[in-house]
């Protein structure tokens, strides 16, 4: 029989040696997910970003959209710690400029477990929608992903200024 403190530094090693293959995968610009060609709803936001689920550290994606919203990349913007992941709305619209994209969804996880969007979430989105108005970008969404939760869509719930249930559908 294992000892459990034997257990308990096996699975903390393995979580780290998934996290390092996941940073090495997304640096070389590989997602490890299955392929979605469009994004329809939040759920196809979690197929095509499930392998943030495992990630120690909070990190945020933008998915850049055709005008079919099909996708055209998806673009690893920050890495954070394992409560925070701060961006400016420059960092998150640079992608879908260089790419000359008409629209995107953030995406970032939750290693907590809760997808529920703190309030630094919420003012990050609305500062988001206001710069991406100007920068005429389209923001479809903002995904919070979270292991053992459902994806929540500030859209669909109409938080931090999307309107009453937008949604991609």
């Amino acid at each position: 029989m294992v000892a459990p403190e034997l257990l308990a530094a096996l699975q903390a090693n393995l979580a780290l040696l998934r996290e390092v293959g996941l940073r090495y995968d997304t640096a070389k610009g590989n997602h490890t997910s299955d392929p979605v060609e469009q994004i329809r709803a939040p759920e196809d936001v979690l197929l095509l970003c499930q392998d943030m689920l495992d990630l120690v550290q909070e990190q945020v994606r933008v998915i850049l959209l055709n005008t079919k919203t099909e996708v055209a990349d998806v673009v690893t913007v920050y890495q954070g710690t394992v409560n925070s992941a701060s961006v400016r709305s420059a960092e998150l619209l640079r992608p879908a400029i260089l790419a000359n994209v008409p629209a995107l969804i953030v995406v970032h996880n939750h290693p907590s477990g809760d997808s529920c969007p703190s309030s630094a979430d919420l003012a990050v989105t609305r500062k988001l929608l206001a710069a991406a108005k100007v920068m005429d970008i389209e923001v479809y969404d903002h995904v919070i992903v979270a292991r053992g939760d459902n994806p929540l869509s500030m859209a669909r719930r109409g938080l931090a200024g999307f309107g009453e249930g937008a949604n991609l559908g």
